[in-house]
């Protein structure tokens, strides 16, 4: 029996700096789209927030300052180009980007931190906006840099939704979302077989330095983990190295469903890893060790969409005596 194989690329990125114009990013991104598909990739994982530096990390009191990062439409003037070679190519690509929702009227009504994927025809498969936004809402002038993702972004409305596309089925997250695991729960029941991912992750987090020795660990453990318990390919990417004396994370991987890496970056500059990606391989765990309908006991999951903290139990009264006593 044939399998179904899709070559996929991890496109990971170098930093941008905030001189760099979008023009000049999206010729690294065509450089690296025809990289990839000399090489065979039929898909194009690029990062988060591929098209600007990690602008959040800039405090403005009114966000029409920050205008000029986000896009209203996709493909636009300045991205046309990455758009037309991927349909000369034959090659599709996820990118993610800031994206600016507007009224009839040109007023903006949405910001979303958003991932667009098309495919290998140039049709638009799906946009996908974060659900998970990290850091903080309020201006907070003490920090080395500011992680403001929640004064420039809200909650996406999209959910964690899975299309038929690349021979498969393929679903979208970005950067924190990796971190939770009911994103990848949530299109695991869908059947998911690709899950894409980009990130921008800082080597410092300011609220837990602790924290900072195990940024590339964590980083592989619950992508890892993800593929793993959901029997999916995970194609992690990154934009990495020091952008605007912030230093990024890279590491940009393609995880097997066995949750096996079979493919890492070895720089924090623009590189290409690929590998070919078995669809079929996800049925070896779908169907064994995390077939949903054969072991999933739903009646006792339901904290996990009932309840969003936590609520502990009550402390045991020291005035009563144990039972028994």
């Amino acid at each position: 029996m044939s399998s179904r194989i899709t070559r996929v690329a991890a496109a990971q990125l170098g930093p941008i700096q905030r001189s760099e114009s979008r023009a000049e990013v999206v010729q690294r991104l065509i450089a690296l789209l025809k990289q990839a598909s000399s090489e065979g990739a039929e898909l194009v994982v690029f990062p988060e927030l591929a098209l600007t530096t990690f602008f959040p990390r800039w405090w403005v009191d009114d966000l029409r300052q920050a205008d000029h990062f986000y896009e209203t439409a996709l493909p636009g003037p300045e991205t046309q180009p990455l758009f037309d070679t991927a349909l000369a190519l034959g090659c599709g690509f996820a990118l993610g980007y800031a994206e600016r929702v507007l009224d009839e009227t040109g007023e903006t009504t949405h910001r979303y931190n958003s991932m667009i994927l098309v495919e290998r025809d140039g049709s638009v498969v799906a946009n996908y906006r974060k659900v998970h936004i990290p850091g903080h809402s309020e201006h907070e002038p003490s920090r080395a840099f500011q992680h403001a993702e929640r004064h420039y972004f809200e909650s996406g409305d999209t959910g964690f939704t899975v299309h038929r596309a690349f021979n498969g089925i393929v679903g979208m997250a970005l950067c924190n979302d990796r971190r939770w695991p009911e994103t990848y729960r949530v299109m695991g029941l869908q059947g998911v077989e690709m899950v894409l991912i980009g990130y921008n992750t800082p080597l410092q987090y300011l609220p837990d330095p602790t924290q900072d020795r195990l940024a590339g660990f964590h980083n592989s453990l619950v992508m890892q983990s993800g593929a793993y318990q959901n029997g999916t390919w995970v194609i992690g990417v990154a934009k990495a190295g020091m952008e605007e004396g912030c230093d990024l994370l890279a590491e940009s991987q393609i995880i097997a469903p066995s949750g096996e890496v079979v493919a890492m970056t070895t720089t924090n500059a623009d590189e290409v890893i690929l590998a070919d990606c078995d669809l079929d391989w996800c049925s070896n765990y779908k169907r064994t060790l995390f077939d949903f309908e054969r072991y999933r006991e739903i009646q006792h999951y339901g904290l996990i969409s009932s309840q969003r903290g936590v609520v502990e139990p009550p402390l045991v009264n020291p005035a009563s005596p144990p039972r028994g006593a």
